[in-house]
């Protein structure tokens, strides 16, 4: 007589899975959704919102028979970040040649003649060209300074080094460079200083990175590309050798004569 086979028991039987109430699974599904839906309808809105300015701005200063709105019936969005953007291209260009640069001088020249007005534009020209230079190195170096006691310690953005009145006035006890502190959660806002470049600790992560671990206050760490990368490659390793693995035998009862 042959004997039975044996059943193999549950390793989980039912009683024992833990159960999720239908109201935990909506607030899975919620707190899901506003992962998912949240940064992407922000970004539209910021991204809306960026658009309607610059058409708002842009758009008045084009005669209406110029502007497919007059012939159509619905706005055109975008039209004025498209015309601001070949405006700027083509006053870069026209600047570049001898006429254009003359063109320039002569309207700095009026500028600089205008009470008020000819130290705004020499302040925001100096502004624009150290943060938009190709050669210019500020605030594009991250670091630690200890800040606001000591033992505690701040991410701060490296400016240009002080100037020779700045550094006369500090002394001669070393190279000060301009530090810019931004405040969480809001980096536009924050505290400008001068420190002795030995103080600063110099930290090899990007500015982006820097400025979402200070707007996240933390909770956004910067990431390495290249551990990031290779996790991933790891992960794929392991999910190719389980592919390829034969697939375990289970071994059959053998059946005993009576």
């Amino acid at each position: 007589m042959a004997s039975p086979i044996p059943t193999v028991p549950d390793p989980e039987p039912s009683g024992t899975r833990p159960r999720v109430s239908t109201r935990g699974r909506l607030r899975t599904y919620f707190l899901t959704g506003i992962i998912v839906a949240g940064p992407l309808a922000i970004t539209i809105y910021i991204t809306w919102w960026f658009i309607s300015l610059i058409d708002g701005w842009v758009k008045p200063l084009v005669p209406a028979s110029y502007l497919p709105d007059h012939y159509l019936p619905f706005s055109l969005p975008g039209l004025g970040l498209v015309i601001a953007f070949l405006a700027v291209t083509l006053l870069g260009f026209l600047t570049a040649n001898l006429v254009g640069r003359s063109v320039v001088e002569f309207g700095e020249v009026l500028l600089a003649r205008t009470p008020v007005i000819s130290g705004l534009y020499r302040g925001l020209r100096q502004i624009f060209e150290t943060l938009f230079s190709a050669n210019g190195t500020s605030f594009r170096t991250v670091g630690l300074v200890e800040f606001p006691v000591k033992g505690t310690w701040s991410v701060v953005f490296v400016s240009a080094p002080a100037g020779p009145d700045v550094q006369a006035a500090l002394g001669e006890g070393g190279d000060h460079v301009g530090v810019f502190l931004p405040c969480a959660p809001n980096p536009t806002t924050g505290f400008f200083f001068y420190l002795p470049r030995t103080d600063i600790i110099e930290v090899p992560i990007s500015i982006d990175d820097a400025a979402k671990l200070v707007m996240s206050a933390g909770v956004i760490q910067p990431e390495d590309p290249q551990a990031r990368l290779q996790a991933m490659a790891a992960t794929m390793r392991a999910a190719q050798a389980g592919a390829e693995a034969p697939a375990p035998s289970i071994p059959l009862p053998l059946k005993q004569d009576a």
